[in-house]
């Protein structure tokens, strides 16, 4: 998953710490300025304040981070680690985004480190196995 949209899926299991809400409201500001309060976008992110436990609404989110191409913008990045970096501090911070980083169709892991992945393209016919 993407940093912006695991940013900020993290974010909304553990906004009831300050510092966490400060950040992320940064990052939901910088969105807004630079693709309009009635993007597409934007409303992925308020839709999913909504409902943070839901699985169409995180991959929607994810999509519209594609489409928008914010993985491209450095200062949207960098906010978006800012704020992964404070939820790290967090008492389980770091939990939560294990759980949402992993929570994708296809991901193999293994290690320690920092890894960042962004703009993967699926082409063709999956088949689960």
């Amino acid at each position: 998953m993407d940093p912006i949209t695991t940013a900020i899926i993290a974010a909304l299991a553990a906004l009831s710490k300050d510092v966490i809400q400060d950040s992320y409201n940064t990052l939901k500001t910088a969105l807004k300025k630079r693709f309009g309060a009635e993007s597409d976008l934007v409303d992925a992110v308020e839709k999913l304040e909504k409902k943070p436990d839901s699985e169409g609404r995180k991959a929607m989110l994810q999509e519209e981070v594609e489409i928008a191409k914010v993985n491209n913008n450095p200062d949207l990045v960098q906010l978006a680690q800012t704020l992964l970096d404070k939820l790290k501090e967090q008492p389980g911070g770091q939990q939560i985004i294990n759980q949402n980083i992993s929570n994708v169709k296809y991901a193999a892991t293994s290690g320690s480190g920092d890894a960042s992945i962004s703009n993967i393209t699926e082409h063709g016919a999956s088949q689960d196995n």
